[in-house]
């Protein structure tokens, strides 16, 4: 066999194999360490080309992992810091997953181009990290139905691009954070149109100032919490509001 010949069996050899793991490594990586901390993962979660293997739940571009959707999987652990090296990532949906939860880590703020951060009905406690308010991309951002506690992060009001947000049936406490001076708050979020922060343990007045004609929302939703006084004339000028 000619030396031509050799070359060209080595470089279809190479390109074989690059084909053949249509899954960055480093995505993989971090896919496998995911699947090495929960149960009861989807079967054919095998072998370590998440993209090339066509994973329950997961969807991929050009090799890189955008989006996993795992809801109603009955999922069990904790949701390590490994999914923030997935730089990708736009969409993460893990809800209706009971048994999974622990903390929300301070890293989700690495996910930059995350648009869905769904983890509706699962068993997430502690705060809600400031980082939130890094993913600028962010669309729809649900975190109901947990037991986080402490504050709602102010530096949600940074979300530019947020159209929803539903906070609802925790253990938030605290006021409603507003803007003051360079400080943020949700009276920023002039694209949202859902708030959703009923059945926490808020407290204080609604700020007069959480609501301008700027703003476009349609739903407002403050209900049992421990909130206290009228609601504001200036909720009068959200002239596109529907149910209070």
């Amino acid at each position: 066999m000619g030396s031509a010949s050799l070359v060209f069996l080595l470089v279809s050899f190479i390109w074989i194999c690059v084909v053949a793991a249509s899954t960055s490594p480093d995505d993989s990586a971090k896919l496998i360490a995911l699947k090495d901390v929960w149960k009861n993962t989807p079967p054919n979660w095998v072998g370590s080309d998440p993209c090339g293997s066509n994973w329950v739940g997961i969807r991929c571009t050009n090799s890189r992992v955008t989006s996993i959707t795992l809801s109603s999987m009955g999922l069990k652990g904790v949701l390590s810091s490994d999914i923030s090296f997935l730089s990708e990532l736009q969409i993460l949906d893990l809800s209706y997953n009971k048994e999974l939860g622990g903390p929300l880590r301070t890293s989700i703020g690495n996910l930059k181009k995350l648009t869905n951060l769904i983890l509706v009905g699962c068993d997430f406690s502690g705060p809600i990290p400031d980082s939130i308010g890094s993913l600028q991309s962010l669309t729809y951002l649900s975190l109901n139905s947990n037991g986080f506690t402490g504050p709602i992060p102010p530096s949600i009001g940074k979300l530019s691009e947020l159209y929803w947000l539903d906070l609802t049936d925790n253990q938030l406490t605290g006021s409603i954070p507003v803007s003051r001076g360079t400080k943020p708050g949700l009276d920023m979020l002039v694209k949202t149109k859902h708030f959703h922060l009923g059945k926490n343990q808020l407290s204080g007045p609604v700020p007069p100032r959480l609501f301008h004609s700027s703003m476009t929302l349609i739903h407002v939703l403050l209900d049992n919490n421990n909130l206290i006084g009228s609601i504001p004339s200036t909720l009068g000028s959200v002239t596109t509001l529907e149910v209070v």
